[in-house]
């Protein structure tokens, strides 16, 4: 995806202000069946969950992220990994939820995408946990 350079830098500025982790990280986190504990968000649009998202997930799209995370996390210190297409929109929904007081929140860096390009599963049909 080519992002215009005032996004990137909004998103970079964004990136040096929030906790950041890898997909190998949330990848071993599943693996190890810490899916009760594990609180991973999708940021994405409705159109780009439908076509596939990490096992696990609940979708909360960017659009609706603020006004709905209250009443899926009400313990701001809970922890919550976000993920959107390459890491960006993460960032940036990242820092907005801790500018709402959220304590513990983390962007997985390469997103969908670098979790497809590594050939890690991926959900293509629809999820209970799409209620956004």
């Amino acid at each position: 995806m080519n992002h215009t350079e005032s996004f990137l830098r909004l998103a970079e500025a964004a990136r040096s202000r929030i906790r950041e982790t890898t997909i190998a990280y949330v990848k071993q986190r599943i693996d190890q069946r810490e899916t009760r504990e594990l609180n991973l968000v999708d940021v994405r649009e409705d159109n780009e969950w439908e076509t596939g998202h990490l096992p696990a997930a609940l979708h909360l799209g960017r659009g609706v992220i603020e006004r709905d995370i209250e009443q899926h996390f009400p313990d701001f210190d809970t922890e919550l990994i976000l993920y959107c297409g390459g890491g960006y929109r993460s960032a940036l929904t990242a820092e907005s939820l801790q500018k709402m007081g959220y304590t513990n929140v983390i962007s997985m860096t390469g997103g969908f995408r670098g979790w497809s390009e590594a050939g890690l599963p991926v959900v293509d049909e629809p999820s209970v946990a799409d209620e956004s």
